[in-house]
């Protein structure tokens, strides 16, 4: 009989398949330049546009590029509404990317340099405006960054339309790299932290206000940025005229926001250092002493809340391979023979349902280009085929629930699921992509989506009965 540890292996590895065969890997930010280049296309000035190009005379390599175009479209339209999703699908290939919403009273300029100089371009100058930003290395030139923007504002305008904003695709020289003798201005607050390599894929989120209880008052969606990981480290800086108040706060690899965050005074001319680890962090303890915070003159009051405990990526607080093997050796040995039959035949029932709708998505691949009329009869497909999948696995998951399965066991299982249902999100915005009119397309992501957040808050839930198990103890 096969062993129960095996039986999961082999489910993990049919629940992530939608990755093979592998691609070549993806060098650009495709999804974000694709659902750019549509905006463009249907709905774009592009007699006004502005259009540059650089190349170098002796090798014709380019060595800047410069695409400005205004465009004016109705909020309901479909590519519109995947900006935010392709923008996130694509943040591992960036080194930094950047939301605003509207409220946020800070503007934002792009310093572009080029060997004739540097000039600063203004994304975003109103406060009613949404920005989303992300700045790439060249794949051609790793001397060169790529910058991706759309910059937008709602309202009734002469066009008739209620959507009027500006696109950008910009290569220049790396600021970072030709700008380094610069240094920092006394306006500037940065952010250096490094983490641990258990959560190295977290990304986080900064949020500003004027005051603590402006702060307190912040929506979860009220950030100013969204800094990535990236070689375990992350920055964020800004220009300050004074002092102001701001929140750390971790983001999860499917989108979902820690519990937890800090707060902190972000001052003019100062750096904040932090490492964040597996379940606590290090901090500049001088930092609190310089920025006043234990004199009394800090903007967090005597009386506001502590700093909360560390961030956490919850799918990744788990044994490590070897541990967890282990201990699904006891556990299976406590497993009577009854117990052993149902679970494999559960596990059969998911890897079954998972077959068939691996061959639903190689279909849709096969005939991406067929139309809207084709993509939202594979999404009705879909759909019905991603719910007999998550029935199987509630049935299987419950099953093992009641045979005492180790909370090590379950977090593995609920995190190949949710690896599972984030390949089946990137597939089905690539299918929007190709069909930016389908509706039947937005329903399955949405049902995938909605799946995400359930087996997250499933993952968390183990994770917390499990921690109040170990304090008992």
């Amino acid at each position: 009989m096969k062993r129960i540890i095996a039986l999961l292996l082999i489910v993990g590895s049919t629940l992530t398949t939608y990755a093979e065969p592998k691609p070549a890997p993806q060098e650009r930010p495709e999804f974000v330049i694709a659902n750019l280049n549509t905006i463009i296309s249907l709905y774009g000035q592009k007699e006004g546009q502005s259009y540059a190009v650089n190349r170098n005379p002796e090798t014709g390599i380019v060595e800047s590029s410069e695409r400005i175009v205004a465009f004016s479209c109705k909020s309901s339209v479909a590519s519109f509404e995947s900006i935010a999703q392709n923008f996130m699908t694509d943040e591992p290939l960036g080194y930094q990317i950047l939301h605003m919403v509207p409220g946020n009273p800070q503007s934002f300029k792009l310093n572009v340099v080029t060997n004739e100089g540097s000039k600063a371009i203004w994304l975003r100058k109103k406060s009613n405006e949404e920005m989303w930003l992300l700045c790439c290395k060249n794949p051609d030139n790793p001397q060169l960054r790529d910058a991706y923007a759309i910059v937008w504002e709602k309202g009734d305008f002469m066009s008739g339309n209620d959507i009027e904003g500006t696109i950008y695709m910009i290569t220049s020289l790396r600021p970072d790299v030709y700008e380094k003798a610069v240094g920092t201005s006394k306006k500037t607050f940065k952010i250096e932290g490094r983490v641990d390599e258990q959560i190295k894929d977290s990304l986080y989120n900064i949020y500003i206000a004027d005051t603590r209880d402006a702060l307190y008052a912040l929506s979860d969606d009220d950030y100013v940025a969204c800094v990535p990981v990236v070689n375990k480290r992350f920055e964020f800086q800004t220009e300050l005229d004074h002092p102001c108040v701001g929140r750390l706060r971790c983001i999860f690899p499917d989108g979902e926001l820690c519990s937890a965050w800090i707060d902190l005074d972000f001052v003019p001319g100062e750096t904040y250092r932090i490492t964040v680890h597996n379940g606590y962090y290090d901090e500049d303890r001088d930092y609190e002493r310089r920025v006043g915070r234990q004199s009394g003159r800090s903007l967090l009051v005597s009386n506001s809340p502590t700093m909360f405990e560390a961030d956490t990526v919850a799918i990744d607080t788990i044994p490590g391979q070897d541990t967890l093997k282990d201990e699904m050796k006891r556990w299976e040995k406590t497993l009577t023979p009854q117990q052993h039959a149902m679970i494999e035949l559960k596990a059969q029932n998911v890897q079954t349902a998972e077959d068939v709708l691996k061959g639903i998505y190689n279909q849709a691949e096969e005939n991406s280009g067929a139309g809207t009329f084709y993509v939202d009869i594979v999404s009705e497909q879909i759909i019905s085929q991603t719910k007999v999948l998550d029935s199987n696995i509630q049935d299987f998951a419950k099953d093992l629930k009641a045979c005492g399965m180790p909370s090590a066991g379950l977090m593995d299982l609920y995190k190949t699921i949710l690896n599972s249902y984030s390949e089946q999100n990137k597939k089905l915005s690539a299918l929007l992509i190709a069909a930016p009119g389908s509706k039947k397309a937005k329903k399955a992501q949405k049902l995938v989506q909605d799946l995400l957040e359930k087996y997250m808050k499933e993952a968390t839930k183990v994770m917390d009965s499990d921690v109040a198990d170990t304090s008992k103890r």
